[in-house]
């Protein structure tokens, strides 16, 4: 399909700097030449009944690449005030940084309500019949409307928003309408193929993730050698254990604490590293704790277990460890790992545990200089896995290149679409998964990230 693709036979000078030059046959338009921004909800006033379901799309609903979750509606009158108003083909992009720059937004085409609401961080964009939605969509997702946008922004540090001016006024190529609607299916169809992909690679990486979770867990509690004598250790999650080794408590074998606030008055960025409970988001110009160390997630991902070289600052959205009891920091560690934390949870909206909890965990013991020698071979049997779990990942990440710079080049005119044969994809593959599993990997780490930490300076 890709090597159909040639370069328009004819091309003009666009006189916008970033776009160069674009098919002779194109036009360049300002986009409120070509969509109305942000239309009012007094058309729909008489016509939509204060009882009527519509859609509602808070910030979180809406993810990168298109991709919405419209589960959520509710009655007009809950949302009519205080919320920005769209309807079913308009095309949403978030306004604030740095959802903006992460490329929040969507073609409303599906929207299962004629009328919907959402936050008022959206800037909305409707078409005036000489543009498909699907391609003003596409449009709002090309780098250099990013980072020009990013480059516009006003406001105060961590709430700057892309005026509407910015959206008003950049200037936009606008093929024929039935050149649009071939683009627009050719990058339909190129992402249904990569979403496919990325859906793939996600689900072996968690393959991989639980046989190096296997591999962790069978070594912490029957170590690597298989002729060693076991004893059964009337632990479920332990099962039989090495003969020399000892069954305690986890208080036992580590000493925890909670993390520390970071102060905000005389904050100073430097070199320290901060591990909170997505590893590490910050540098500090002091330590709280000395290297090497063991952070446990407090918040959220629960199960996540950091080791440290150096010294750091332990977030408060984390426990760390203070005393290794005569162990090996990495044994500790990968003892940690091992204990299904998520079991000891609080159940909450935010799920958290206390080291109170984890205290009572019975866990192997292997004698000081055993240790060491089995985590070197721990380590070694993990490099093979650890090594396909990277690969798998830069996979992914450049395929998300991939997709970026193939979009700018369609959209732009750089690549000729017309005409291209699209095959049907086979009966027998699976479909698309749903849309939490298909979106995008960073925007999710960062949501959770938010919440977390929202969730944590809340209850301190």
């Amino acid at each position: 399909m890709l090597d159909d693709l040639r370069p328009y036979p004819d091309y003009k000078d666009s006189g916008v700097p970033w776009l160069m030059r674009v098919p002779a046959h194109w036009n360049v338009q300002r986009l409120k030449r070509e969509a109305e921004i942000n239309p009012s909800k007094s058309e729909v006033s008489q016509a939509l009944a204060e009882d009527m379901p519509v859609t509602f799309l808070p910030m979180e609903r809406v993810q990168v690449n298109g991709l919405i979750d419209t589960r959520d509606t509710r009655p007009a009158r809950s949302v009519w005030n205080g919320f920005t108003y769209f309807r079913r083909g308009d095309v949403l992009i978030a306004k604030i940084t740095p959802c903006f720059e992460n490329g929040k937004g969507a073609c409303l085409e599906s929207l299962p309500t004629e009328c919907g609401f959402g936050w008022t961080e959206f800037i909305v964009l409707r078409t005036r019949g000489r543009a498909l939605p699907q391609f003003l969509y596409r449009i709002t997702t090309l780098p250099e409307f990013r980072t020009l946008g990013a480059d516009a922004m006003t406001g105060a540090a961590g709430q700057q928003r892309v005026p509407q001016s910015f959206v008003e006024n950049f200037p936009a190529p606008f093929p024929p309408i039935e050149e649009q609607s071939a683009i627009v299916r050719f990058l339909d169809h190129s992402d249904r193929l990569i979403r496919r992909f990325i859906a793939g690679k996600r689900r072996l990486i968690a393959l991989l993730n639980e046989q190096k979770q296997a591999i962790i867990q069978r070594a912490v509690t029957r170590g690597l050698d298989t002729n060693v004598r076991l004893k059964p250790s009337g632990i479920e999650w332990i099962g039989d254990t090495p003969e020399h080794w000892e069954v305690k408590r986890l208080k036992w074998v580590t000493r925890l604490q909670r993390g520390y606030d970071l102060p905000q008055d005389n904050r100073k960025p430097g070199m320290i590293p901060v591990v909170s409970s997505g590893g590490i988001i910050d540098t500090h110009s002091e330590a709280r704790a000395t290297g090497p160390g063991v952070v446990i997630g407090r918040y959220g991902s629960t199960d996540a277990v950091f080791f440290l070289e150096s010294d750091f600052w332990p977030h408060n959205t984390a426990l760390f460890v203070t005393d290794f009891q005569d162990n090996e920091p990495r044994w500790c560690f990968y003892l940690l790992r091992a204990i299904s934390k998520s079991d000891y949870a609080a159940k909450s909206a935010v799920p958290g545990v206390d080291r109170k909890d984890l205290y009572e965990i019975y866990v192997p013991r292997a004698p000081r200089k055993e240790q060491v020698d089995l985590i070197r071979r721990l380590e070694e049997r993990l490099v093979a896995v650890d090594s396909s779990i990277e690969h798998n990942r830069r996979e992914i990440d450049l395929v998300r290149e991939y997709r970026t710079r193939l979009i700018s080049d369609v959209v732009t005119g750089k690549l000729d679409v017309r005409g291209v044969a699209l095959p049907e994809l086979e009966e027998s593959e699976e479909p698309l998964p749903a849309v939490d599993e298909i979106a995008d990997a960073i925007s999710e780490e960062e949501q959770e990230l938010e919440a977390v930490e929202e969730t944590a300076d809340a209850g301190d």
